[in-house]
């Protein structure tokens, strides 16, 4: 008899995330599964050591969920197959794999292992999708604001639209990748990807690969004047047509990036916010770097 451990966050989906889980019995008729409340979980990695060699793990949540995990799970070697179990609002890791909500577990190992690293505020955080910086942190604080008065649910796409006209304030950049500075005005958007959308399906970097080879992450400028020209272009966003405006959208691909705000301004990483950010940095994936230069060295 195959086992399941099942880590569930019972916030997640507007607190339904217990229940959604159950949903999970249905895929594993026969099997023998255990749950666990992963808020009250204070070590993860010594619970992981505790269970059976055999036992396989399931996430089950959103994105910020999975990131949690893997924030938590930092230092340690997996023993264990890890499945991912999409419970959440957003799904943007499940939408970049390829998945569908509640229909399956997808195995995760590949995909949670030797991620980049931002640091927001002076704290480092590993993430799975992007650091999300300008108008869709707007729409992660917002949305938080309108969740904890109570309602249930959220429609990111009419926050974003309420931003363009007037509730997100524009600032000025100051973006890094890998040694070069740009400067920027009107900026709407600047988010580093590790994988292709953000904020509940929005494809910010249609050519991002997260399992490429150098581990290089994708960042992605939206800036622009007219709110008019902006809200003409942004819902092209969420098939990633956006890029073909060259005049107002720039991407860039390395191994570091540094973006930095005149104004602070609410930052998301995998969807959960943190408020008042003026800068975040990022680096790729250190094994990934290593091996691409090493690979580098070896052609020279």
């Amino acid at each position: 008899m195959e086992k399941y451990f099942v880590f569930y966050n019972p916030l997640s989906n507007n607190k339904r995330g217990e229940e959604e889980t159950k949903a999970i019995e249905k895929l594993l008729p026969g099997a023998e599964i255990s749950y666990g409340d992963m808020v009250e979980i204070s070590d993860m990695g010594e619970f992981l050591e505790g269970l059976d060699k055999d036992c396989k793990v399931v996430v089950s949540g959103g994105d910020g969920t999975i990131s949690n995990f893997v924030n938590r799970i930092s230092d340690v070697e997996l023993q264990h197959e890890v499945y991912y179990f999409a419970t959440g609002t957003g799904n943007d890791f499940l939408t970049d794999i390829g998945g569908a909500k509640g229909s399956e577990l997808v195995l995760v190992n590949k995909y949670i292992q030797n991620l980049p690293v931002a640091e927001v505020k002076g704290k480092k955080y590993k993430f799975l999708n992007n650091v999300g910086f300008g108008i869709d942190g707007y729409c992660c604080e917002i949305g938080d604001k309108k969740r904890a008065a109570g309602k249930k649910k959220i429609n990111y796409t009419t926050i974003a639209i309420g931003g363009l006209l007037g509730g997100y304030k524009r600032v000025k950049a100051k973006v890094t990748v890998d040694g070069v500075t740009r400067n920027y005005k009107n900026v709407w958007l600047a988010p580093t990807m590790n994988g292709r959308f953000v904020g509940g399906g929005m494809m910010a970097c249609p050519e991002q690969d997260r399992l490429c080879d150098d581990g290089k992450v994708s960042l992605m400028v939206m800036h622009h004047p007219s709110k008019l020209k902006t809200l003409t272009v942004f819902p092209s966003i969420f098939k990633g047509e956006h890029v073909k405006h060259t005049e107002m959208v720039e991407q860039f691909k390395g191994y570091e990036v540094e973006v930095e705000f005149d104004l602070p301004t609410a930052l998301q990483i995998d969807g959960e916010t943190i408020s008042g950010v003026t800068s975040y940095k990022v680096w790729a994936s250190p094994e990934c770097r290593k091996a691409s230069l090493e690979e580098l060295e070896a052609v020279k």
